[in-house]
């Protein structure tokens, strides 16, 4: 089971790292709506960090949650229309 579990950490983490490269703000600067981008951006950003820290003091289920938590961020702002993604697999649009 760990190795099931090593393994959807390093893919969910692969997940979350293309999806930060490829999710763009697409609301005015200055706009309320760029303010909510940043913050989820920086959000996912953040558990992006937290997860490579679980995977650094081998803490995996911990580290999967964070890169689940991370990539949740981008796909909801994908749903709101505050990134231009166009990627139906990395998110759901």
């Amino acid at each position: 089971m760990a190795a099931d579990l090593n393994e959807k950490v390093g893919r969910y983490e692969k997940l979350l790292k293309k999806a930060l490269e490829l999710a763009q703000p697409a609301p005015r600067a200055n706009s309320h709506l760029m303010k909510v981008a940043d913050d989820y951006l920086d959000m996912a950003q953040s558990y992006y960090n937290d997860g490579l820290h679980f995977i650094k003091i081998e803490d995996p289920v911990n580290a999967l949650v964070c890169f689940s938590y991370g990539h949740a961020w981008l796909d909801a702002g994908a749903r709101l229309g505050i990134f231009a993604v166009d990627d139906d697999v990395l998110f759901t649009i």
